[in-house]
């Protein structure tokens, strides 16, 4: 089930975030996350690698999670399969960031739901370079 806010929210989003954290980042050039993830970076956003595989990516150091990224998080963008979703959420709650962003086909209603009571914006199967093209024009 595909969740969105509405488009004139989902373009303020983009317009007020500076910072997205990158959950399952990969090092590889040829995976989604790698290539979304770049083409954020080239849009003027920072992005922060969330994957204790690698060192760093994109220029940026990598971090083993969330709770261990320092500065302001605007965005955390999931790239991991659903059943990760839970534990990535509750370190957005604790971190109080704004938006969580769930990749085409990662879906879990129930982590969405408590990030939603928490107050955080929540973007569900969904592409955020499709979405970022889309709310850019």
């Amino acid at each position: 089930m595909t969740t969105a806010p509405p488009p004139d929210e989902m373009t303020q989003l983009f317009q007020r975030s500076k910072t997205i954290a990158v959950v399952g980042l990969s090092g590889d050039p040829l995976r989604p996350s790698h290539g979304v993830s770049a083409y954020m970076q080239t849009h003027g956003y920072r992005i922060i690698p969330v994957n204790p595989q690698i060192d760093s990516c994109l220029g940026e150091k990598s971090y083993h999670s969330l709770l261990d990224v320092p500065g302001k998080i605007d965005i955390v963008n999931i790239f991991r399969r659903s059943e990760f979703v839970p534990e990535i959420v509750d370190q957005a709650i604790q971190l109080k960031v704004p938006a969580i962003w769930m990749q085409e086909d990662v879906i879990h209603q129930q982590a969405a739901e408590k990030a939603r009571k928490a107050g955080i914006l929540v973007v569900m199967d969904r592409c955020i370079l499709i979405e970022h093209r889309r709310h850019s024009r």
